[in-house]
């Protein structure tokens, strides 16, 4: 087995990379965002609307306990989480899985100087999903790539899959999933229908279905912010996107040079700004775009030249404030990955009861999105289509 620490794949370009990830035509394991293309998106919302569905009828629950309960999952989480691990946690108890969890490092015996990746596979002997949130950027991957030299090996060594739940400063590809399903729900004929019922000036055109043809904008922490890296390339898959980035004027906050090459590459217009009150062409910025993205400066990763920066730099500009909200279209949604900053109030709390803030629907969505997921790799997402079939299909005809 080859000695991960130097693992050479994690240097392999991505369309190879993926391939490694992968097993059978499924996932195998998920680790970056790029394992995504539109085919898989659209088929892992559509598994995660039917979680959805059957969660919400009477029983439902009882049925998705069944699908997995022989499995258990570990959740690893050595940087700080909150959302991503309950939701993590809610939706394998959904699907009926056992689950335990390692969140401090130095509890453990990494303490005593064991390796991460000795860790990770001693975990595999007891767990059969390791689901891992670490402040090391590659970590996960190298993790993947062990158990697949695990899975290989003649002695049949123990393997398992390897979930990224936010890796560094650079993916957080479950989190992208579900920010991609929100988009769907907001953007669906019975979004549409609901707001053409309210006031047809408000809706937004049937060609506007779905996620392409948007005009998609990102503040606050562009370039450290691996939410929106992870989103903004999923986005990407999606015919006639365009991307406005919104970030303080410093260049760890903004767009990096990769990322704009990434969506240059695809075909994705591009602009950059440094406040929110700006205007594109002769309209105000926000009232030209579909959805806002928006995000905490995140401090926790802050070095000396930052802090610096940020202690006199007015950012002001980056935040969302009533009136800006007032120049958006009325159906735009404005999503935030959470957790916002209490003290610095990039989205103000008298916001949250505007229709267009889906932030906490999008937190719900998270729960949707990953028990789907965990379906899909473990194969029971046909068995779901079944059950889900099972609960819909009949239906009581009035008109007999």
């Amino acid at each position: 087995m080859q000695d991960t620490s130097i693992d050479p794949r994690v240097n392999l370009p991505v369309r190879q990379k993926t391939s490694l990830l992968e097993s059978e035509g499924r996932l195998r394991h998920v680790i970056l965002a790029s394992q995504f293309d539109r085919e898989r998106i659209d088929d892992l919302c559509k598994v995660a609307e039917q979680v959805r569905e059957i969660a919400e009828a009477p029983k439902g629950r009882e049925e998705l306990a069944k699908l997995l309960p022989h499995l258990n999952v570990l959740l690893y989480f050595t940087q700080p989480s909150t959302r991503t691990f309950l939701s993590f946690s809610a939706a394998a108890r959904l699907l009926g899985m056992g689950v335990e969890h390692a969140r401090d490092a130095e509890m453990s015996s990494e303490a005593k100087g064991e390796s991460d990746f000795d860790s990770v596979r001693m975990f595999a002997s007891y767990f059969d999903a390791i689901v891992m949130r670490s402040p090391k950027a590659d970590l996960a991957e190298r993790c993947a790539y062990m158990m697949n030299d695990l899975a290989d090996a003649k002695q049949n060594q123990r393997s398992v899959p390897i979930i990224n739940a936010g890796s560094g400063k650079d993916q957080h590809p479950t989190q992208s999933l579900l920010d991609i399903l929100t988009i769907k729900r907001t953007f669906s004929r019975s979004r549409y229908e609901e707001l053409h019922a309210q006031d047809p000036k408000h809706a937004f055109g049937v060609s506007q279905l779905d996620v392409g043809n948007k005009r998609y904008a990102f503040c606050g922490d562009v370039g450290r912010g691996r939410t929106i890296r992870s989103l903004a390339e999923l986005l990407s898959n999606y015919e006639n996107v365009s991307m406005c980035f919104i970030a303080p004027d410093h260049p760890k906050l903004q767009l990096s040079d990769d990322m704009r090459n990434l969506l240059l590459k695809r075909g994705v217009e591009v602009e950059e700004y440094g406040s929110l009150d700006v205007k594109a062409g002769k309209k105000w910025l926000l009232s030209t775009v579909d959805c806002l993205y928006m995000t905490r400066v995140q401090s926790e990763h802050d070095d000396n030249d930052l802090k610096t920066f940020l202690k006199t730099a007015d950012t002001s500009g980056c935040h969302l404030t009533v009136a800006r909200v007032h120049r958006m279209k009325p159906y735009a949604p404005i999503l935030h990955p959470f957790p916002r900053d209490s003290r610095v109030m990039e989205i103000p709390t008298e916001i949250d009861n505007d229709p267009r803030a889906m932030y906490f629907r999008q937190a719900r969505n998270g729960l949707w999105a990953r028990a789907g997921l965990l379906a899909h790799i473990f194969g029971k997402d046909k068995k779901l289509a079944d059950v889900h079939a099972d609960f819909f299909r009949e239906r009581h005809d009035y008109n007999r």
